[in-house]
């Protein structure tokens, strides 16, 4: 009543008020009015000791909200010690109870509601419980108003603030719309613009529900609610993390500043993220993967965008190992999240993914994981095509699975030609699993793809792959459709003499993978003797039988052989070099393919091992010479060096039995190659000077050691 202006009775000053608020929020305040205006009627039965009471009750309840409104619409208002100068404050307190038992009319009314609250609750902090009742109802109603109104009333969680969201997020009817609004914001990085009922649009910053959930983690008791959203918070804010390392725009640094000097919270927004993070795996008994983490500087791992998957891969082996009854229920949040396309959290996301699918049932899972890993199988970017692959190959361990995965193999033909090795080998991997297992034949175009893939891939470096791809090579023959064989027979053909020098490999596996290829090669071509000849073993025999079915394919066969030249591996050097000498045959009329041959040889001479240096010697001399030989004399030196091979036989008689004694071939093969060389030599200047040459043929009984000069 002292703030009345003099001579102004009370009620008009009242009605003033109220008329003034009501120019900025018009309609909120209707049936106020009314209520002012039946009080002015009716003040002439104040006489009356009840109504007069009821009246003046009437009164303050009207003066009550017409304060409110008055603070709130002028924005100039002096915070709740007004109202409590006027009506105390247990007496302001059980008016608010009353207005919202009564229910609140008009939503509008809702965020100025919210902020008296907290206001009430900043005044008196000895009475931190008084409206519960009222804060609790409106949140059930309200609950979008009331918490986007209390963020940005109080984003850094004051403690008022702090005491309301602690009500609300342990209190059965608004804890789960609490928090599913708090993991929203957590998500809309940096700011969420989102209208409240007042038609306020001010920005509420994700970091200030972070802020929130901080408080709420810290409280002695933590709430339900938050153990049974556990994977979604852990998702959250692994992504808030992440996203806050690539953009923090200036306005979330000057807010987080706030909240330093008011909290004394960490350095930056990225590290209170993870902080809250590992409070959070505390709360949930997790807190050997808090430690695991430290040991391993897997939360500093996770604070750079460059290497942020990399920690997440830790962080879900370590959930896996020691929190692993939480694998289902995060894999199943985070297909969710997934599903929505969160593109710039999508690889950290596949990296979590892929380290726990061991760990679930793929019986329930499976389609909606297979259905992420094909989509990225294509990506553009590497790492998401590794992790596609590797959750691929854990879906292929998997019987349930191979069907599904059936569609996925003109995908990972395509892979196959992937520059990255670890890609290679991952789809040859899944690609072994699916064939292996596969009952139906492959349709036509899929087996071309699959082939002319594998095919390059013969040869590779990598043994891993090399095996992969040569058993594959011989999968793909085996399930080829029946008219797709024809189109199919020239990229066998093209492997036959790959294969061939593999046989060779010192890798035994490698070896033994290309002999069984190669005998279904020449069977799927249907080549009798090329298929007798591995059969019983005659290796060889096998590039002198190859060039004779197909002499038109020598020069073909010599480009194939060329880079087997530089191989680390001197078996597979030495087949190559003989196969040449062979060659020269069938390319003495090709000009340029026997200068290219010759070439290759002379470098060969060069060669580190002294075997296939002298064999280079004999294969280049005899060829030169056998260019321009006549038949009647090539049939002469030819019956000589058959003389000569019959002295040597009788010097090792197990060499005509064909038996494999080392003891003995290491000196026929010194003897065999100095006397081939020198003779090639002396036909070789024979055929300078006379214009002939020689040639012969002297070969070891087994043929590994066959020095092929015959002619």
């Amino acid at each position: 009543m002292e703030q009345t202006p003099p001579r102004v009775p009370k009620l008009a000053w009242v009605k003033e008020e109220a008329a003034a608020a009501s120019a900025q929020q018009p309609g909120e305040l209707q049936q106020l009015q009314l209520l002012q205006e039946g009080a002015a009627m009716d003040r002439t039965q104040e006489q009356h000791p009840a109504r007069g009471r009821f009246r003046r009750a009437a009164q303050m309840v009207c003066e009550f909200i017409t304060s409110i409104w008055r603070e709130e619409t002028a924005g100039v208002g002096t915070g709740p010690s007004a109202n409590l100068h006027l009506f105390g404050a247990e007496t302001s307190a059980a008016m608010l109870d009353l207005l919202v038992e009564k229910g609140v009319s008009n939503p509008m009314q809702v965020p100025a509601m919210v902020r008296y609250i907290h206001k009430w609750l900043t005044a008196n902090e000895s009475a931190g419980h008084r409206l519960d009742r009222s804060l609790l109802e409106l949140t059930k109603k309200y609950p979008y108003d009331v918490l986007m109104t209390l963020l940005r009333w109080a984003p850094s969680g004051d403690r008022a603030a702090a005491a309301m969201w602690g009500l609300i997020l342990t209190s059965t009817g608004t804890a789960e719309p609490a928090l599913l609004i708090l993991l929203s914001l957590l998500r809309a990085w940096p700011v969420d613009n989102a209208y409240t009922s007042d038609g306020d649009k001010t920005g509420v910053f994700a970091l200030a529900a972070t802020v929130t959930l901080w408080n709420v983690f810290n409280l002695t008791w933590c709430p339900p609610i938050v153990l049974e959203y556990f994977p979604h918070l852990l998702l959250h804010l692994l992504f808030q993390a992440y996203i806050s390392t690539l953009y923090t725009p200036e306005e979330v640094d000057t807010f987080w500043k706030g909240c330093q000097k008011q909290l004394g919270l960490a350095t930056n927004p990225q590290r209170f993220a993870v902080q809250t993070l590992k409070v959070l795996l505390y709360q949930v008994q997790c807190e050997p993967v808090v430690l695991a983490m430290e040991r391993k500087n897997g939360w500093d791992t996770l604070l750079h965008v460059d290497t942020h998957h990399y920690a997440m891969r830790l962080l879900a082996r370590e959930i896996s190992q020691g929190c692993v009854i939480w694998c289902p229920s995060i894999v199943s949040c985070l297909l969710e999240l997934l599903g929505q396309g969160i593109s710039d959290w999508e690889l950290p996301a596949m990296a979590f993914l892929v380290e726990v699918l061991e760990f679930l049932y793929l019986s329930h899972w499976g389609d909606s994981i297979l259905e992420i890993m094909a989509r990225h199988l294509q990506s553009e970017s590497r790492e998401m095509r590794r992790l596609a692959l590797r959750g691929l190959v854990v879906l292929s361990r998997d019987p349930s699975m191979y069907k599904r995965m059936q569609s996925l193999t003109e995908s990972l033909a395509d892979l196959l030609r992937d520059a990255d090795e670890g890609i290679v080998q991952m789809t040859g991997v899944v690609l072994s699993a699916l064939l292996l297992h596969r009952d139906l034949a492959i349709p036509s175009p899929t087996a071309l793809r699959l082939a002319a893939a594998l095919w390059p891939l013969l040869d590779n470096d990598n043994r891993h792959v090399q095996l992969l791809c040569i058993r594959l090579f011989q999968e793909v023959m085996r399930l080829v459709e029946a008219k797709g064989k024809q189109y199919l027979k020239m990229l066998v053909s093209k492997s036959l003499l790959p294969l061939f020098f593999h046989c060779h490999n010192e890798d035994t596996r490698v070896a033994e993978a290309s002999r069984e290829t190669l005998l279904a090669a020449v069977s799927f071509l249907k080549s009798r003797d090329l298929e007798h000849l591995v059969l019983t073993d005659q290796m060889w025999r096998f590039g002198e039988c190859l060039l004779a079915e197909n002499r038109g394919r020598a020069a073909e066969h010599l480009r194939q052989a060329l880079p087997f030249l530089q191989s680390p591996q001197e078996p597979l050097r030495e087949a190559a070099v003989r196969f040449m000498g062979l060659a020269g045959r069938v390319l003495k009329e090709k000009q340029r393919e026997f200068q290219l041959m010759c070439r290759a040889l002379q470098d060969m001479a060069d060669d580190i091992s002294p075997a296939i240096s002298c064999l280079a010697h004999q294969a280049l001399y005899i060829n030169i010479a056998a260019q321009s030989v006549p038949s009647s004399r090539l049939q002469r030196i030819q019956d000589r060096f058959g003389r000569l091979w019959n002295r040597l036989l009788r010097r090792f008689p197990d060499a005509s039995l064909g038996l494999q004694q080392k003891a003995w071939r290491p000196g026929l093969s010194r003897t065999l190659t100095s006397v081939a060389v020198l003779e090639g030599r002396l036909a070789f200047h024979s055929c300078l000077s006379q214009g002939s040459s020689v040639g012969a043929i002297v070969r070891d009984s087994d043929g590994t050691r066959a020095l092929d000069c015959s002619y």
